[in-house]
């Protein structure tokens, strides 16, 4: 284990060594349900500029600040008539809600957005909320990887980013869910602006009003820019075959014999290749295939959000 020395296995004693780094002000990596996340004190400008630093991020795409429940969201925002009724529904899990800073509020101004609100999400990951518990401060916590490349969903994939230069992984095993949180937009009239595991379907059941796409070109949330989960070799989308020395990646039981190919899932089961797709991408890419084929993925339900991830990883 001496190569993963900072890989730390989910043990009691682990635990209090990540809470006392972050409380130190250290960066380092921890589980949720989606992916993996950056985390560092989101009260300290120090720690929030060192995560900026170590995925070599855009200033002007925000971080996600990770709370421990409802009540240490409304204790840094203002008040907002939706929260409530969507984290009932949802919270801990993958959703994110973009709400305004209280002005009083400790939290670092360099998580912020474009338009100076902020995005607050509760994990559901049980490691995350033991992390969460002990602490009296929220985690920044972006996906931990290099900014425009796939998101991590093992602790390998993070130390395969970042080797020993964070000073802690805690390996929470793979992520169940493979794809980061839907972010909603609360400020004013609810706005959809990343897709994920919760639909725009679900959301606007619970809300019983309809959502609209955000169509601004400020960033208000991550996963908004135009190039983003990229596995560093070309994508290719709607595919049926291979590129020449590429492989392909396919969705549903195949007749292709070649040796370069990987399901995302046999079943077509679209939870199974939510799961799969970055840990298969990174696999390709590693194994040293020139280009990545995907079969086509109905564009529905969580497939909006693949659809969505893949269409960036192809720019």
């Amino acid at each position: 284990m001496k190569k993963y020395s900072n890989i730390f296995p989910p043990r009691e004693r682990y635990i209090e060594k990540v809470v006392k780094l972050l409380r130190l002000g250290k960066v380092g990596a921890l589980p949720t349900e989606t992916v993996y996340g950056l985390a560092g004190n989101a009260y300290s400008n120090v720690a929030v500029r060192k995560i900026y630093q170590l995925k070599k991020r855009p200033k002007k795409n925000p971080l996600i600040v990770h709370f421990y429940n409802l009540e240490a969201i409304q204790k840094e925002t203002e008040f907002n008539p939706y929260l409530k009724i969507l984290y009932k529904k949802f919270s801990p899990g993958p959703i994110t809600y973009v709400l305004k800073l209280k002005k009083k509020s400790k939290i670092s101004k360099l998580v912020l957005n474009e338009n100076k609100t902020i995005a607050c999400r509760v994990p559901s990951h049980f490691l995350f909320r033991k992390v969460l518990k002990k602490l009296n401060f929220p985690l920044a916590a972006p996906s931990a990887n290099l900014s425009t490349k796939v998101s991590p969903t093992s602790a390998l994939d993070v130390f395969d980013e970042f080797k020993h230069n964070i000073p802690f992984i805690l390996d929470g095993k793979k992520t169940s869910i493979g794809l980061e949180s839907s972010v909603i937009n609360l400020v004013g009239k609810p706005k959809l602006l990343r897709p994920g595991m919760i639909t725009e379907q679900e959301l606007q059941k619970v809300l019983k009003k309809k959502i609209s796409k955000e169509k601004t070109k400020k960033i208000l949330s991550p996963g908004q820019m135009k190039k983003h989960y990229s596995p560093g070799i070309p994508v290719y989308l709607n595919q049926k075959l291979p590129k020449k020395n590429g492989a392909i990646l396919l969705f549903g039981k195949s007749k292709y014999l070649g040796k370069n190919k990987f399901y995302l899932s046999k079943s077509k089961s679209l939870k199974e290749a939510a799961r799969n797709l970055y840990s298969l991408m990174r696999k390709m890419k590693h194994l040293g295939y020139k280009s990545i084929s995907v079969n086509s993925i109905p564009n529905q339900g969580i497939g909006i959000a693949l659809n969505d991830r893949l269409k960036r990883a192809s720019q």
